[in-house]
């Protein structure tokens, strides 16, 4: 390796849960969002979200299509492939086929397509956490400026639960709907999060969440003493603003 060589050399990243755990919380958080999208009326659909090109429904198209992309070998091989021919940055290019492919259809449809697919997906995951979940996912992931390799079973126990928590985040706050959180859950959720971002950054600190989703952890002494909304806390880490310190130490969601 020559001294300009930027390749991850550090051990493809695993999840830190449980697959059980990881299950549960894969199920329940497909569910909360089904419901959350259940209970839109047909203006809320079309709100802004805080990802700039896509509204409620587009989201939600997105959505759907990971949780396909999710279920079906199939289809998340054809997925991979069309987005890959597109070139860029492959995470884009995958959204942005996943919403474009459900474009045409209404939010009745959408709703009705994702209840579907929901125990579906939570059976695919599973299934590749226990064939391939220690595998490496072909190529990087650029996280807080850097490349790194991520496992099979990063991705299925752990960023794609992440992915649709951080949604239903962001369309409670596009249509002003309360967000169902609990320690149970999202706070289970949320102390993975403080977990990886600790190691992430590998400095001492004082952290109190507060919420139900929130909680108290710290490391080392003489650390930076940081209070935040759990919701918001994720929301920083994930790029929906802009923190300061430790506070802009990027965690994939």
């Amino acid at each position: 390796m020559t001294a300009t060589d930027t390749r991850p050399t550090a051990p493809p990243r695993r999840s830190s849960l449980d697959r059980e755990t990881a299950m549960r919380l894969a199920s329940t958080e497909y569910g909360r969002y089904l419901d959350q999208l259940r209970s839109l009326d047909a203006a809320e659909w079309e709100r802004p979200t805080d990802c700039p090109l896509w509204d409620v429904r587009a989201m939600a198209g997105h959505c759907l299509g990971m949780a396909e992309f999710a279920a079906s070998l199939p289809t998340c091989v054809r997925q991979n492939a069309v987005a890959g021919r597109r070139g860029g940055v492959f995470i884009d290019a995958l959204t942005g086929l996943q919403v474009e492919e459900r474009a045409a259809l209404s939010p009745a449809q959408l709703v009705a397509r994702y209840a579907t697919v929901v125990p579906h997906a939570v059976r695919g995951r599973r299934r590749r956490s226990v064939l391939a979940g220690r595998l490496p996912m072909p190529g990087d992931q650029t996280i807080n400026g850097a490349p790194e390799r991520w496992t099979l079973g990063y991705l299925v126990e752990t960023i794609l639960t992440r992915d649709t928590w951080m949604h239903r985040v962001d369309t409670a706050r596009a249509t002003g709907r309360d967000l169902v959180l609990t320690p149970q859950h999202d706070g289970v959720l949320v102390a993975d999060v403080v977990a990886e971002w600790a190691g992430r950054h590998a400095q001492p600190y004082a952290l109190v969440l507060t919420g139900p989703a929130g909680g108290r952890w710290s490391a080392g002494s003489g650390g930076s003493a940081l209070e935040s909304d759990a919701v918001e806390f994720c929301r920083l880490l994930s790029g929906r603003g802009h923190g300061e310190g430790l506070l802009g130490v990027e965690v994939p969601f």
